[in-house]
């Protein structure tokens, strides 16, 4: 069964604040920041390793 409404938090919980919004962005921000860095780092030790072997 489908609904034509997105699922929310529960419709008892009050609306986010602006700090709470932000404060969820800034921690998505940093979350993608350190995953895009983890992988990248991740590629330039493969490449290393590629070339000495």
């Amino acid at each position: 069964m489908s609904t034509s409404q997105p699922l929310a938090r529960t419709a008892a919980a009050p609306p986010l604040r602006v700090r709470d919004q932000a404060r969820e962005a800034l921690t998505l921000v940093v979350f993608s920041a350190a995953t895009a860095s983890a992988l990248a780092l991740g590629l330039l030790v493969l490449t290393h390793l590629g070339r000495q072997g």
